[in-house]
């Protein structure tokens, strides 16, 4: 007859089961990339048609050898998600045989293009936690969670070539807190770090929209990325953004210590030609508004 203890130790391992469960069960089906340098790579799909291919307006967009501009697509519905190929010069395989006709999948079929290997896990499949949780870890800033500077340069990489190709306008927002270093060195690095983690709640609670991407890139300094977006909505968020983080009550060890930032907006147009590009042009813009006293917001002026 177990104890009390071994007989909580089952209950909480029931849960924990139960709770993956039902997690899964709110994932979409899902392509994973199996190999090469997007390993672990996971791309939804969603109800309707998914086209993958080489082109940055695809809705899964690899840009590599082999990969025809519109290469395959994937049709999504409740009962079932078809394969087919779109004339792609060097074919589309399944299961290493060649897609001549649409194709229904099954759960860990392996899709390959060129060098890419793509596994398919349907729709509220539980293998697919543990790959979201290996690619959550890849992705984010440990202490704000926040997505990391490199999740940032590729997305902002990939957006600015989709500006390309498509015409719609995107805004890049970058912001660096006011004094942080005298933050810290009056309060403390744990105070700072508070700040860090509260501020960066406070947008993602309140200041950003589904499809908008928010990234730590270093320090004290974060960066939204806007698509659909021109200079003027941008410039209205970014200084509902600022007006947010100022009225703010950031409340450590029972004061309320002083924090404000200064805002740095850019957005898509002739001259950027890579994320870089679009980034030094924001960030200069943050400059700005340091030497015009802080605490305010200014768009990259040529």
């Amino acid at each position: 007859m177990g104890s009390d203890n071994s007989t909580i130790v089952i209950t909480d391992i029931r849960k924990a089961l139960a709770a993956a469960e039902d997690e899964a069960k709110q994932k979409p089906a899902c392509l994973l990339v199996v190999g090469g340098e997007l390993n672990g790579s996971i791309y939804n799909l969603l109800p309707g048609d998914t086209v993958l291919g080489r082109n940055p307006d695809c809705a899964i967009s690899l840009d590599f050898h082999g990969v025809s501009r519109r290469h395959f697509s994937i049709h999504t519905s409740e009962g079932e998600v078809i394969l087919a190929d779109l004339g792609s010069a060097n074919g589309t395989y399944l299961n290493n045989q060649k897609v001549d006709k649409a194709v229904t999948l099954k759960k860990g079929d392996v899709i390959k293009i060129g060098a890419i290997a793509l596994k398919y896990l349907p729709k509220g499949d539980p293998e697919r936690l543990t790959y979201d949780k290996l690619l959550e870890e890849a992705n984010t800033d440990g202490l704000t969670k926040c997505y990391n500077k490199k999740y940032f340069n590729e997305s902002i990489e990939l957006e600015v070539k989709k500006c390309k190709v498509t015409g719609k306008p995107m805004t890049l927002i970058v912001f660096d807190l006011d004094h942080f270093k005298k933050l810290n060195d009056t309060y403390g690095h744990d105070a700072g770090d508070y700040v860090l983690k509260e501020k960066a709640r406070l947008i993602r609670e309140q200041g950003i929209r589904q499809g908008d991407t928010f990234a730590r890139y270093g320090g004290e300094e974060f960066c939204i990325l806007l698509p659909n977006t021109n200079l003027k909505q941008g410039f209205e968020i970014a200084e509902r953004l600022r007006n947010l983080v100022a009225k703010h009550e950031f409340i450590y060890d029972g004061k309320r210590l002083p924090v404000t930032a200064s805002i740095g907006i850019a957005d898509y147009r002739q001259g950027v030609n890579t994320g870089t590009d679009l980034f030094k042009r924001a960030d200069s813009a943050v400059y700005a508004s340091k030497e015009g006293g802080r605490n305010q917001v200014n768009f990259f002026k040529a």
